[in-house]
């Protein structure tokens, strides 16, 4: 009944995809910190829900990753996973339900593979065909013990190397990501760059994010498009000067709190625009 019962949530939500996998066989992927948070914000944690949603929109000229031109990910697809745990609560009364987006202590990725969602892509992602990687995850940790069906863990991509080789930064390597060379995170880096850094961020198309590797994937050479209005609809393509001139943190966040690359301020963003002026 569970099963059935998710299947007709998570879709009804609008997820791509979703699974679950009791808690401690998730624990064998996380820190000994990150297991302590888990299991301070749901004490006695049992199992983890992780869903996928599409975001892709087009292949569209503008100078944002396209993760962050729909609305802030981490906004809708909480939103999504508490319709979930609203039904699971009126099933479970007693039971602890804790939805999140790319801010909990859960290993979302490892999580999806673990439940057979999409493949293990060598950049680090999730691929979901027919949605390729372009997919946001959330989760659910609760304390309740749900009888799930048995799972098969994802497989590998083909491993043609095509996003290894497509990383301006070089981050991208047999062992994993090398983080500190990641454009994305370059990109959000507050403060002063090192000059290796100002290069590449200079280099880069991009003033928010990075998407050379999930471009030059061979499963998103046609991905379909996301159903879901909130990454669809209401887009920003394209930041300039005028849009950041004279914006405080507060005002910022004012006009654009409801997007992904609002939440490090505007000044990272004027940066990186000044940046590429000086080319």
């Amino acid at each position: 009944m569970t099963v059935t019962m998710l299947n007709k949530a998570f879709a009804a939500a609008g997820a791509a995809a979703w699974g679950g996998l009791p808690f401690s066989e998730l624990a064998a992927d996380m820190t000994e910190a990150a297991v302590e948070k888990a299991t301070a914000l749901c004490p006695n944690p049992r199992t983890v829900l992780v869903a996928a949603f599409p975001y892709y929109a087009g292949d569209r000229p503008g100078n944002l990753s396209l993760y962050a031109r729909g609305r802030d990910y981490h906004q809708v697809v909480t939103g999504k996973m508490n319709t979930v745990c609203d039904i699971l609560q009126k099933k479970y009364l007693n039971g602890a339900f804790l939805p999140a987006a790319d801010n909990s202590p859960l290993p979302e990725r490892q999580a999806a593979w673990r439940c057979g969602i999409g493949l293990r892509g060598k950049n680090g992602l999730v691929i979901l065909p027919p949605y390729g990687s372009y997919v946001f995850l959330g989760t659910i940790l609760t304390d309740v013990a749900l009888d799930l069906e048995p799972r098969t863990a994802s497989l590998d991509c083909v491993g043609c190397g095509k996003c290894l080789a497509a990383c301006p930064g070089g981050a991208l390597g047999e062992d994993g990501v090398n983080l500190s060379r990641c454009l994305s995170g370059l990109t959000q880096k507050k403060g002063e760059l090192t000059g290796e850094e100002e290069a590449l961020v200079k280099a880069h198309p991009l003033i928010w994010g990075c998407d050379c590797c999930q471009q030059a994937c061979p499963y998103n050479a046609s991905p379909e498009l996301s159903p879901l209005p909130e990454f669809r609809e209401g887009l920003v393509d394209v930041l300039d000067g005028a849009d950041l001139e004279g914006q405080t943190n507060r005002t910022f966040r004012e006009q654009y709190g409801g997007r992904a690359f609002a939440w490090r301020g505007p000044a990272p963003l004027r940066r990186n625009l000044e940046l590429k002026k000086s080319m």
